[in-house]
């Protein structure tokens, strides 16, 4: 695959952790040391969990407790993150790309892969069999080529994907900086004033933040990579009263805009896209990174079945018909959500001060809010994956589809375990212990050896339906005929899947 970033390296692990060799090459002479994008969403911690790439990120975290949102200098709306226990126990963390990369880049290594850096992709041709890939060095064959090598992706443009979108805002200023600013260390500040904006995050290592404001519109010069900083320091004098003259350590800088681009197709052949190879969007809400890795882990377990001859190629297009959905949503909400917050017009700015900020205080909102952000109800009821059967009376994930929580479990040793522990690279079977057996025999006949699958009971599991759960959380199947298993199985795997992407090779 082609890119190092947070979702080419997840998706390499996940085929890895399934037993697919792979190989990841990266333009780059070196991993980035900038922190780039920042935060991961309880479901991007999730995902780093069950790749076993989490590690100490936790505790080398900022944990986000609330956003204060601050209009024409007040206070007025405090909206706290990451306290709905009944989704998740993680929270969110706040840390550099860099960080959750380099935690990736371990993991990869403990499965036998090193990146091969200084390696560009110049072009790729396919074929029924495989994609040979042009590189800046000599030649590669491989069977699938993903392209997970960003916004300007070499990959995409060679599969010929169309990538539309639109600018949303042409300059943002952006500085991570050393001070001792008079803010709380577990809340993300932000400044609305007319159509200027201002938000200081704080970061792991003391006194680190990061500071991001809208360019003013009589910048000039000033807001060249060089006068960045200078910048900052006056909007924080002007909208936070921080003192301009105090001390501060400047580390990475950058001058960006934002745009919204979908592509039209994440499969092209034996040509896949995913993470800002695909959609890219605003900041605004911390999704791109927890978005890319969701990506990364939902190709994962399809790409290995496919890979390993134990699936039909159509299996692929479900990627897609899942994922594509999500993204839609992020681009839409966040570009939305970027216009309003930055106020580009006198009507926007009063439903801004007016009525968005101060609906924000209800409870009920700030908790739609976190669930959304959070990403903890993404699911896939309405792709092909998923049944049409009632909805089940139980914590274990109500339909086909949804994301099952990571509920205590018992193995069929009798030792307790949590059910996000025993997936990953495997799929879990949730039955009485009396009926697991001949559920996982059925399963693991069509999906893989013994390690494929996991035999689990759970007081969370509604009477005796069993439940067959995906490596990626979700539901994929319940029911109370091992029959009806082995045939949603055949028909998932097979070829009863419609395809979306009808291109086929030329001659």
């Amino acid at each position: 695959m082609a890119g190092a970033g947070p979702t080419g390296l997840a998706l390499a692990c996940g085929l890895r952790m399934a037993g697919v060799s792979v190989r990841v090459i990266d333009k780059a002479e070196r991993p980035s040391v900038a922190s780039r994008a920042l935060g991961l969403q309880p479901r991007g911690s999730e995902v780093l969990n069950r790749l076993g790439a989490l590690g100490d990120l936790p505790e080398r975290s900022v944990r986000m407790a609330e956003v204060a949102t601050h209009v024409n200098g007040r206070c007025l709306v405090r909206l706290r993150v990451g306290r709905y226990a009944a989704l998740t126990s993680w929270p969110v963390l706040v840390n550099s790309q860099a960080e959750v990369e380099t935690r990736l880049r371990r993991r990869l290594g403990d499965l036998g892969v090193e990146v091969e850096w200084g390696r560009e992709l110049l072009g790729a041709d396919q074929d029924g069999g495989g994609v040979t890939v042009q590189l800046t060095d000599g030649t590669v064959r491989t069977e699938w080529l993903v392209g997970c090598d960003g916004a300007h992706s070499r990959v995409r443009k060679v599969a010929g994907i169309a990538f539309p979108g639109a600018s949303v805002v042409e300059r943002f200023l952006l500085a991570d900086v050393r001070a001792a600013l008079p803010l709380m260390r577990d809340t993300a500040s932000v400044w609305l004033r007319k159509d200027q904006m201002l938000a200081v995050f704080p970061l792991p290592g003391g006194d680190l933040w990061r500071v991001v404001a809208s360019a003013p519109p009589d910048g000039g010069d000033d807001v060249d990579s060089g006068g960045v900083a200078a910048v900052l320091r006056r909007e924080l004098a002007t909208h936070a009263g921080v003192d301009p003259s105090a001390a501060w350590e400047v580390g990475w800088t950058s001058v960006f805009g934002i745009q919204r681009r979908l592509a039209d197709e994440y499969r092209r052949g034996r040509i896949l896209l995913a993470g800002d190879a695909a959609h890219i969007h605003s900041p605004f809400g911390g999704q791109g990174m927890n978005t890319g890795l969701g990506d990364a882990e939902n190709l994962a377990w399809k790409l290995a079945l496919v890979a390993s001859g134990r699936a039909r190629d159509g299996l692929l297009d479900t990627y897609e018909a899942e994922r594509r959905p999500v993204a839609r949503e992020v681009v839409a909400s966040t570009s939305g959500l970027t216009r309003l917050v930055l106020g580009e017009s006198l009507p926007a700015r009063a439903v801004r001060d007016h009525a968005l900020v101060p609906l924000l205080r209800r409870p009920v909102v700030q908790r739609l809010l976190w669930e959304k952000s959070s990403q903890l109800k993404v699911g896939y009821r309405k792709g092909p994956l998923a049944s049409r059967w009632p909805r089940l009376r139980s914590a274990v994930g109500s339909c086909a589809g949804d994301r099952v929580p990571d509920v205590e479990c018992i193995r069929d040793d009798g030792s307790r375990t949590r059910l996000h522990a025993e997936l990953g690279s495997r799929w879990a079977i949730i039955a009485p212990p009396a009926d697991a057996q001949v559920y996982v025999d059925h399963a693991r006949r069509r999906l893989g050896g013994a390690a494929a699958v996991a035999a689990l009971s759970s007081s969370h599991a509604h009477g005796r339906r069993v439940m067959l759960v995906r490596p990626d959380a979700h539901l994929a199947w319940s029911g109370t005929a091992p029959a009806a298993l082995d045939a949603w199985l055949a028909r998932t795997l097979g070829d009863g899947l419609p395809r979306t992407s009808q291109w086929q090779p030329s001659d």
